[in-house]
């Protein structure tokens, strides 16, 4: 028994597993990273793990989308066996010696790959028969097409190598066969001490599977081993050359749907180059590595601060070609929120409130204001399915009720596409608002072409450019998200913010705010069709000692010799909805340069925005309206109870970095009332709140917090309406504006 675990222990799997423990761990950083992915401990909260279970080409998941995933891992296993085989050779000496020692070194280094892909084939198929909520049939289908895809591409390579094997070993039999005579002469005469080895290998698996033990090498030249290595090196750059290339022409016709590999296909593919080239830096820089590494960050951080090269992501229809551009200071915001800008806002601003009276059928009408939350693609889908049902309940009435609309990220996006389908419906168009094709539009995937752009646009391919409206941008990810969106809601929200200046005006429609936060000082910058410079400090009572600084900029009005309402309303949500790293930060044209990113930083539910509106006209508002009901459409649930956490040594150690992140939106929430109380203060019984929120039907399965959902989340996010608290919220709005709901439809919803 000892000698076969000796044996098992000494046998060239094992050792070489335990080699890639000892030396280049980086290495096995990527296997790492692979594994957490598809077991959802990386990358969860942004829905990373469906887009390799569950893998989509040209909007759909068939067993050619997952052939192209398992095309992609199994280029990532071969770069994997490539490159170790190259780092890994002076210990394998022996294999240099056989016919297709390359077929014998991955075959001898399948550990990592196996487990990796027995893994990876539970996960799927668990995924896609209970998130995906496909029958078994269609799971095996996935897996098949998954496998026939993994199996032609390690075919491929193998026959490529075949080929370089039979080219090299052609090259030097002569040279193996005469060293061998002499090696079993010599031997015969004398026999050799043990070769001292740094891995001891006794066994390893031949090409048929079979147990042999390797040759000794000690009677060929150091010069010939490395010829035979050198000419692999050759064949294995030669095949990372291609994968190359591959990224940079699909980057080049990304725009061409039939170049959008799965996200996760274009992910491994990059992987798989980023592996050959940390084995690269390693094989022939050795030490100087990180010096390497260190001069090339610098050299690039020299060209960008120089701006010879400047791939930041701008907004669509600005005007960036101005040489004077507007002075981002202190004395600046100090002149756009004066008096003066203040009162000849207010002044326009209360025509549209006057209009909004003027289209209501009471003489003191209930006013709504909806605030949406961030929270992608879960959070647009839930507003969006409420929207439609508060439209059904209120008899097509509630977006004439409804002044204005604000929010975050997400809800941004659902609410937008409603109050576009409602407006056209106005011009004319056959739209039925409560159409369920529009809750799956909003629902579609976002993420997969984020996540390939990524890959093969802001890494890989040279700056494309595009044209938008006379003026030209560079194509990345944040363009890529914009076409997505475009093409999920029907072309609908291709517009500029002019579009909607007059139908706003004249409350058509209601106003619409799309905020954004300033990283360099943590301002909101408030983008919308009219000017609202009136928005951007709170109201500051005639007794306030002090004047409150202004902590909101108007885009419009920041902007003005710049085109502004030219801005592209899909541009205006990104910036809404720029999470971090997920989406670029769009850069502003102003001195110095300011970039914004996403809205939840501030204000994750519009309250603010809202409640700064009421305040700054609570006189009109109280003489011409009977109520104000603010109807908030959250993501998540308010004043929930979290579960004490089993506390760990990690946790003690992570709790002081991670507490604001983990209780960020509960701080807003604790502002938020904060701030209503007051605001309700100065309007005595005029304020009421509504809130519908999603509540999913397992707290544990909640929907992700990302830009792509499964089958199963979005029939859970549709569910949520019927949950007793949003039928609580229903029949309470009801109450506040009896005249609107119609009451049988309220009775058919439970």
């Amino acid at each position: 028994m000892k000698n076969y675990l000796v044996g098992f222990y000494y046998s060239l799997p094992v050792q070489l597993f335990l080699l890639h423990c000892r030396r280049y761990q980086v290495l096995l950083v990527f296997w790492y990273i692979l594994f957490a992915v598809i077991n959802g401990t990386f990358l969860k909260a942004f829905g990373a793990y469906s887009l390799y279970l569950s893998p989509e080409y040209m909007g759909e998941v068939n067993p050619l989308s997952a052939a192209m995933v398992g095309v992609s891992i199994g280029i990532f296993v071969m770069s994997w066996n490539i490159t170790t085989f190259i780092l890994h050779g002076k210990h394998l000496r022996f294999l240099a010696t056989t016919a297709n020692p390359f077929l014998k070194y991955c075959i001898n280094n399948a550990i990592i790959p196996v487990v990796f892909l027995l893994f990876y084939l539970v996960k799927a198929f668990s995924f896609n028969r209970y998130q995906q909520l496909y029958n078994v049939s269609e799971v095996l289908w996935l897996i098949a097409g998954f496998a026939l895809g993994l199996l032609s591409s390690i075919l491929v390579a193998f026959v490529y190598f075949f080929g370089a094997d039979k080219s090299i070993y052609r090259g030097v039999a002569s040279v193996i066969d005469t060293a061998n005579k002499k090696y079993i002469i010599t031997s015969r005469k004398k026999k050799l001490p043990p070769a001292k080895t740094e891995m001891r290998v006794d066994w390893f698996l031949s090409a048929h599977f079979r147990l042999r033990k390797p040759r000794d090498t000690r009677h060929y030249s150091e010069e010939f081993l490395e010829t035979i290595f050198k000419s692999h090196h050759i064949a294995a750059i030669i095949s990372i050359g291609i994968a190359i290339l591959f990224l940079l022409f699909m980057g080049f016709f990304l725009d061409n749907p039939i170049f959008q590999i799965p996200a996760a296909a274009s992910s491994t593919l990059f992987f798989s180059i980023l592996i050959s080239v940390a084995g690269a830096f390693t094989l022939f820089l050795k030490n100087w590595s990180l010096a390497a590494l260190a001069i090339l960050f610098l050299g690039l951080n020299f060209l960008v601060r120089n701006d010879l090269i400047d791939l930041r992501n701008k907004a669509y229809g600005l005007d960036y070609g101005l040489k004077k551009r507007p002075v981002y200071s202190k004395e600046t915001i100090a002149e756009l929120a004066s008096a003066k800008n203040v009162a000849a806002d207010k002044k326009e601003f209360i025509k549209i409130l006057d209009n909004w009276k003027m289209r209501q059928v009471e003489e003191k009408p209930v006013m709504y204001l909806v605030n949406v939350s961030g929270g992608g693609n879960r959070s647009a889908t839930f507003t969006m399915d409420v929207m439609q049902h508060l439209d059904s309940l209120t008899n097509g009435n509630f977006m004439r009720r409804t002044l204005m609309i604000s929010g975050a990220s997400g809800g941004m996006l659902g609410a937008a596409y409603f109050r576009e389908m409602y407006y056209r419906r106005q011009q004319g168009e056959a739209i039925q608002l409560q159409d369920q094709q529009y809750v799956d539009n909003i629902a579609r995937d976002l993420l997969n072409p984020l996540f390939s752009s990524f890959i093969a646009r802001d890494i890989t391919s040279p700056a494309q450019r595009f044209s938008f409206n006379g003026k030209r941008y560079i194509k990345d990810r944040g363009y890529a998200f914009e076409r997505k969106l475009d093409d999920n809601t029907n072309h609908f929200l291709n517009k500029q913010l002019k579009d909607y200046l007059v139908p706003e005006q004249q409350a058509q429609i209601p106003v619409m705010f799309f905020n954004s936060t300033i990283t360099r000082d943590g301002r909101r910058m408030m983008i919308g069709a009219q000017p609202v410079r009136f928005m951007m400090k709170p109201v500051s009572p005639s007794s306030a000692t002090t004047v409150p600084n202004a902590d909101i900029i108007d885009f419009v009005s920041l902007f003005k010799d710049m085109d502004p309402q030219g801005l592209s309303i899909l541009s205006a949500l990104r910036m809404n909805a720029t999470f971090p790293y997920v989406l670029p930060n769009v850069w502003l044209p102003t001195t110095p340069v300011i970039d914004v990113m996403d809205a939840g930083l501030r204000d994750n539910f519009g309250i603010e925005t809202t409640l700064r509106l009421v305040d700054v006209f609570k006189d009109w508002i109280i003489a011409n309206t009977s109520k104000v009901v603010i109807i908030d459409i959250r993501d998540r649930v308010k004043d929930d109870w979290e579960v004490e956490e089993v506390p760990t040594v990690l946790s003690w150690l992570t709790k002081p970095l991670t507490l604001m992140q983990s209780n960020w939106f509960k701080i807003q929430d604790y502002n938020h009332a904060n701030q209503l109380s007051y605001v309700s203060t100065s309007m005595p019984d005029h304020i009421s709140q509504v809130t519908f929120q999603y509540v999913p039907l397992k707290k544990e399965k909640s929907a992700s917090l990302s830009f792509h959902l499964t089958n199963a989340e979005k029939i859970d996010i549709q569910m949520a309406k019927r949950d007793p608290i949003n039928q609580q919220s229903f029949q309470k709005l009801m109450e506040l504006t009896p005249n609107t709901f119609r009451l049988q439809e309220l009775k058919a919803l439970r």
